[in-house]
């Protein structure tokens, strides 16, 4: 009986905004996939093997390797650019070389200064509390939507500059990583956007594209069993 099980694995959790990227990616591709879970927190031991930071997604290629390191690949933006390499079609990283940077730029930006404000100052003091049955860190949460997103924000906004996509005239790799980011904080915090409003249209349209919505989804139903409702942090 031939194995029906997809080649693809992505190893972490969807409540992880990088495991969302990278299904995202998988699903623009229409390429089939599953998530195994893993516990970063405690990891086991063969995922410390696979992942040297300890940090998910981890993807295995089945095609390449059943187990082991070999076919595994760390870091979201290592395992999209492998996707996009191995299924070039749809791209999602522009050919024109500026753009290309760009869309570089904007995914990093993206994954560490607009992770680190709205994922580690929001999302964590929130979530993280309430999943342990303390009281949520509206005080640091208030404070990195008051005073650490509004200058990403702005960057965002700047390079933006009206258009619908991040880099050139098309949906990339800059386009999901924003939303899937931006998302983390959707999450748990109500995340008004009116002083953005280019910023504004591009978060509404990433929230209905299904590539996007179809991982948040499944998120969102994780996250609402701790935390039906969302925090206003304005």
């Amino acid at each position: 009986m031939r194995d029906s099980r997809p080649d693809l694995v992505v190893y972490g959790s969807p409540v992880s905004p990088f495991v969302r990227k990278v299904a995202a990616v998988c699903l623009e591709k229409g390429l089939d996939y599953e998530i195994e879970a893993v516990n970063v927190f405690d990891p086991p031991a063969w995922f410390r093997d696979i992942s040297p930071m300890k940090r998910i997604p981890v993807l295995r290629d089945r095609s390449v390797a059943e187990e082991g390191v070999a076919g595994t690949i760390a870091d979201s933006s290592a395992i999209c650019a492998f996707l996009e390499k191995k299924h070039p079609a749809p791209a999602l990283y522009p050919a024109d070389p500026m753009a290309l940077g760009e869309a570089l730029f904007i995914e990093e930006y993206a994954d560490t200064a607009l992770a680190m404000a709205g994922g580690l100052g929001i999302f964590r003091p929130i979530f993280f509390a309430l999943s342990k049955g303390e009281e949520p860190g509206l005080d640091k949460a208030r404070d990195a939507w008051a005073n650490q997103l509004p200058p990403i924000f702005d960057v965002l906004e700047a390079r933006l500059d009206g258009r619908a996509f991040f880099a050139g005239d098309a949906f990339s790799i800059a386009d999901i990583a924003v939303a899937c980011v931006l998302m983390q904080v959707s999450l748990v915090a109500e995340t008004p956007l009116d002083k953005w409003p280019g910023l504004a249209a591009h978060f509404a349209a990433m929230q209905v594209r299904p590539s996007i919505a179809a991982p948040y989804a499944a998120a969102e139903k994780l996250i609402g069993q701790t935390l039906p409702t969302r925090f206003d942090l304005t």
